[in-house]
């Protein structure tokens, strides 16, 4: 099939642009004695999680239980949940993940240890654990050390559960702090942990630097957008995922509609000072999606000058952040080297529970 002739909006994602990524992520690892659990939120396709870990990753995170029972589904068998669980539903649920692969969670609280207890009674074997702490995120995650150890300790007296280690997100220099105060403690109570799980793309390659991270949970290297450029991850170059959308309409000179709208890419903005719209178009670099409705994407093209796009140009936008774009859509299409290959259902999008 001619990509030209598939209809707009769709996600197109460059397969050769993928390896690249996953190599360049892996080896990393390899080089900083860390082991690789990528995060399928970003891609949600069980063929891509397999490639993962073909190349070397330990297994893979998802943030919901949805999303964990695709890719168990798929034969996917060592999977961390990084997101706490609260709730019967969820405990049955992960029970039934536990059956069939190798779990853990993250958690912060003492609600969400006892329903991975629960679930691990159910299931007859134990759920690993990581203690989240937060350094600054302002999201989940204990704030105190007193926190950290008092889970710790619950998780290690509790049936149904087994106490893995700890968890952070993102890796910055205040995580490498806390871990300095934290460890000794934890280790003087018998509470060594054998898993430090951090996360976060824009500054992977500087993991090594900042904290003793034992495995890196990073998504959206695998495709990479306009944040990881901005934030110095990765160049246009290595952006995997782009929007096709055509021109359908230019009301006035300044201004071009693409067929895309709010129900094709996320609200996220980027960063103060690092650019403005919601996404980028690398064949008029002046352009701005400065506006959306559902449908309607309206485009200042005041600064192509006499180069802006025409009506019926199609037109490849990265966006802001590829993950909640990706989860739009029920399927994508696969290139290399720039011809199509095949469409490909995204399997575990809208897994919302």
């Amino acid at each position: 099939m001619e990509l030209s002739l598939v209809e707009t909006p769709t996600p197109v994602v460059e397969l050769d642009i993928v390896e690249a990524n996953l190599r360049r992520m892996q080896d990393y690892c390899d080089r900083a004695g860390i082991a690789l659990r990528p995060h399928i939120k970003t891609h949600k396709i069980p063929a891509l999680a397999h490639r993962q870990i073909e190349l070397g990753a330990r297994g893979i995170t998802c943030q919901k239980l949805g999303e964990a029972e695709v890719m168990a589904d798929a034969g996917i068998d060592d999977i961390l949940i990084s997101y706490p669980l609260v709730g019967v539903g969820k405990a049955l649920r992960l029970a039934g993940l536990a059956q069939r692969a190798t779990m853990r969670v993250s958690l912060d609280n003492r609600v969400a240890l006892e329903t991975v207890a629960e679930a691990g009674r159910i299931a007859g074997r134990e759920i690993g654990v990581l203690v989240e702490f937060d350094s600054g995120n302002g999201r989940t995650g204990v704030t105190s050390i007193d926190e950290v150890l008092e889970l710790a300790r619950a998780a290690r007296e509790m049936a149904g559960v087994r106490f893995d280690g700890l968890m952070n997100y993102p890796v910055n220099a205040r995580t490498g702090e806390i871990l300095r105060d934290l460890l000794p403690k934890m280790e003087s109570e018998g509470l060594k942990p054998g898993i430090i799980s951090g996360g976060g793309t824009p500054n992977a390659f500087r993991t090594h630097e900042m904290a003793p991270i034992t495995e890196l949970r990073v998504g959206t290297y695998i495709y990479n957008d306009r944040m990881t450029v901005a934030a110095g991850h990765a160049s246009w170059d290595d952006c995997a995922y782009a929007v096709h959308v055509t021109v359908i309409s230019r009301p006035r000179p300044d201004l071009a509609i693409i067929d895309a709208g709010s129900k094709v890419f996320s609200s996220d903005a980027m960063p103060p000072g690092t650019g403005d719209g919601h996404g980028y178009f690398p064949a008029y670099a002046g352009a701005k999606l400065v506006k959306m409705s559902e449908e309607h994407g309206m485009v200042d093209v005041s600064a192509c000058g006499g180069e802006a796009p025409k009506v019926g140009e199609r037109l490849r936008v990265i966006p802001n952040h590829v993950c909640p774009v990706s989860n739009l859509f029920d399927r994508l299409i696969f290139t290399k080297g720039g011809a199509f290959q095949t469409f490909m259902p995204i399997a575990a999008r809208g897994r919302s529970q």
